[in-house]
């Protein structure tokens, strides 16, 4: 008993079997209270009540979980494979960073989709995977430069640092040139300390136990939102894919560059089209060979990184930035930098776009680390991850990184390749630190256009999610409005006003559901106590109704539910009270009429000097009469439909089915007294079934259900411990109803109420 509390009797004879007699079982003499870490706020202590070396021990385990797995590391095992998959995915990151210089303005490229220097995409695959490796839970996640983080980035430096900022003028001239220089070293200051408040929410949300934030990004959600961040990395590409000059737009409406793009289309640069379309090719057609050989390759072909190498040789050998003008990426620094301190003045004016980027990369970490902790069987913490990317994020942006995420093609050539480990992590941050020190600076002839190539081929896994809209359509149509707004909206108002406008649609999609749920009436599948909707079984049990809500009643649908019910149960309630209301006006008329009347009477009989009237006996004299007393004191009734001359309906008693309602507010409480009176107004009994625990203390304390009831798990156990139940006898039929619940409904035909005592 892991409770640590005493099995009894029926327990015991549960565990014995059938011969209780012969063993026993001795449960523990001291309780031993299970601590659960998801609920305990204090779970990360074995005794949150004492401090101890037990626990800070716990708590630096938890907090650096390289210390538990590390000193246990099979060698033997997984080290082969963790070499091997970080060279496979150190290779991966060059050609992915390096391609940054192509995007200046809204960053398209895993690097310069930040609109930096390619440099920067560098450091952002060194430092946070080798911090990972500390501080991350999964094995087989590879963290870095993301295209949707790096498209995000890439908004803000566009909009905050724009080229029309750095222009200087030439010398005797009216014309200005862009001193590329002067806007690199900005841009990058602001995306150092953009990153670093990215990391400062991570951790904060990490730190408080905010993992479940990212619940509100539902997976159409997140496939409209990447689809549509695909489109606008397409985009941004086209003018280095064309060879044209294109003036940079962010914020809403950016889209519409591309009719800007159109309008240059005269002044392609053949050049660069001819290159980029041979890149694109090539490296189709060697992916779709990779994958269909996969099972027979130790690695995929890293064709990126030869596709690098083959054209800056061609370009440094023909000279193609002379002779056909086509744009390379020019100076790449090499060496390390010093760490730098953020500039605080640009907190208040990225703080948005910071926490947008903070719950968009870590919603994609953790769905790929969860996919791959159950395909190999461990957990993964979600508030560590968080705890994790923030480190990686804030220590970065130290050293002018730009924020992280995790890349599904990685990941996957990561885990295929044979990695265990963030051991394989390590490898590749070596590979690009090798990079960083030695071998960036010989990539500086490699033409901008080859980079689009790249990106946009690799851009094909994003694309394949249009197939979204065909499988959605056949299964779940509310979500394919989720992924068409969201893929709209992204793509017309930018990546950060996008993903709020497409989180607040979904979760009015929520409360939309909740406001228009199933209302149904249920009735008994014959010979079974289970309970499903007439409309399927039509089998109705006579006078009785139980209705059923699909969804919880609160303030949104209280009134829905009340109308529903009305229209359910198949009786004009408020025809009918219309009705009684009438005719008790009209009989206290006639009564008003007839008291007037009597008084009239009765003052003819005052003639006589007794109180009662006289009459004359044969003699002639006069003899006064008793008032005779009614045998009966006259007694105040209420009345009945019959007596009014109403017809009584053919239900006598409707029973609410409170089994999907977990919670109850104020507006659901008066729609129920509501609910009470007009019902009992026409002489049909309620009785709610199936209510929780917390609901149904709030429902005695509201009084709104008289008399009061217990919350049991059966209906049956709940009218029968009542203290009245309202009957008519003499009882004719009884029959037992159960709709998930055992429910005792006691059916009556006689007018006359009485009551019987359970």
């Amino acid at each position: 008993w892991s409770s640590g509390l005493s099995p009894g009797p029926r327990d015991k004879q549960s565990l014995l079997g059938a011969e209780p007699a012969a063993r026993t079982i001795a449960p523990p003499t001291t309780p031993q209270p299970v601590l659960s870490s998801e609920l305990s706020p204090h779970s990360w202590l074995p005794h949150p009540s004492r401090c101890s070396c037990a626990a800070a021990k716990s708590l630096l385990f938890r907090f650096l979980p390289v210390l538990s797995w590390l000193p246990r590391y099979p060698v033997r095992d997984w080290l082969l494979g963790d070499i091997v998959s970080g060279f496979s995915v150190g290779i991966m990151h060059l050609p992915q960073v390096t391609l940054l210089p192509s995007l200046l303005c809204l960053g398209l490229a895993y690097a310069l989709l930040a609109g930096v220097p390619p440099v920067t995409g560098l450091y952002s695959s060194f430092y946070p995977v080798f911090l990972y490796f500390l501080f991350g839970t999964s094995r087989h996640i590879s963290v870095g430069p993301f295209a949707v983080i790096s498209v995000m980035i890439g908004s803000v430096t566009g909009s905050l640092m724009p080229d029309s900022n750095f222009m200087d003028p030439v010398n005797g001239t009216n014309e200005t040139v862009l001193n590329e220089a002067r806007r690199d070293s900005a841009r990058v200051e602001l995306v150092a300390t953009l990153t670093i408040l990215v990391g400062v929410f991570q951790m904060a949300l990490g730190m408080l136990q905010f993992g479940f934030v990212v619940t509100y990004l539902s997976e159409p959600l997140v496939r409209g939102y990447t689809t549509a961040a695909a489109v606008q990395v397409l985009v941004s590409q086209l003018k280095y894919v064309f060879g044209v000059e294109v003036a940079e737009q962010s914020g809403p409406l950016s889209m519409f560059a591309v009719s800007r793009i159109c309008t240059k289309l005269p002044q392609t640069n053949v050049g660069a089209l001819v290159t980029s379309l041979i890149a694109m090719a090539a490296i189709l057609a060697v992916k779709l060979l990779s994958a269909k050989f996969a099972s027979k390759l130790p690695m995929p072909i890293p064709i990126e990184l030869i596709t690098i190498i083959v054209s800056t040789g061609i370009s440094y050998g023909a000279g193609l930035k002379a002779k056909f003008g086509i744009s390379v990426v020019g100076d790449i620094p090499s060496g390390m930098k010093p760490p730098v301190a953020p500039n605080v003045s640009y907190f208040g004016q990225v703080v948005g776009n910071a926490f947008a980027i903070a719950v968009v990369g870590y919603a994609i970490c953790i769905s790929l680390g969860k996919i791959f902790a159950l395909k190999h069987g461990y957990k993964v913490n979600s508030n560590q991850e968080l705890i994790a990317l923030g480190i990686c994020n804030f220590v970065g942006g130290f050293f002018q990184c730009f924020s992280i995420s995790c890349s599904m093609s990685r990941t996957l050539v990561q885990e295929t390749t044979g990695g265990n480990s963030q051991v394989a992590g390590v490898i590749a941050s070596l590979v690009i630190l090798v990079t960083i020190l030695k071998i960036g600076q010989l990539f500086q002839d490699l033409p901008k256009a080859i980079l689009a190539a790249i990106i946009i081929v690799n851009l094909k896994g994003m694309f394949k999610q249009f197939t979204d809209i065909r499988t959605l359509w056949r299964s779940n149509r509310i979500d394919l409005l989720i992924w068409l707004v969201t893929f709209v909206a992204t793509l017309l108002l930018n990546l950060d006003m996008g993903l709020g406008v497409s989180v607040a649609f979904a979760l009015l999609t929520v409360i939309f559901r909740t406001q228009m749920p199933r209302y149904s009436i249920l009735g008994q599948v014959s010979n079974t106590d289970i309970y499903r909707d007439v409309v399927e079984y039509n089998k109705e049990i006579p006078g009785v109704k139980i209705f059923r809500s699909s969804a919880t009643v609160y303030f949104a649908n209280a009134e829905l539910y009340a109308e529903a019910l009305k229209e359910k149960s198949g009786i004009n309630v408020d025809y009918l009270i219309g009705r009684k209301k009438k005719a008790l006006k009209k009989q206290k008329k006639q009564q008003e009429k007839d008291k007037k009347e009597e008084a009239k009477k009765k003052k003819l009989g005052s003639d006589c000097n007794g109180s009662g009237p006289a009459v004359v006996d044969s003699n002639g004299s006069t003899i006064e009469l008793e008032p005779q007393s009614s045998s009966t004191p006259k007694a105040f009734n209420e009345p009945t439909l019959e007596s009014l001359g109403l017809k009584k309906p053919d239900l006598h008693s409707l029973i609410l089915d409170f089994t999907p309602v977990n919670f109850v507010d104020t507006v659901c409480i008066k729609i129920l007294k509501n609910i009470f009176r007009d019902f009992q107004e026409i002489e049909v009994d309620v009785f709610l079934v199936g209510c929780h625990g917390k609901e149904a203390s709030k429902l005695r304390g509201s009084k709104a259900v008289d008399p009061p009831f217990d919350s049991k798990s059966s209906l049956q156990e709940d009218v029968s411990c009542r203290t009245e139940i309202p009957i008519c006898p003499p009882l004719e039929q009884s029959q037992v109803l159960a709709s998930g619940f055992t429910f005792l409904c006691l059916l009556f035909s006689s007018p006359h109420h009485t009551s019987l005592r359970c």
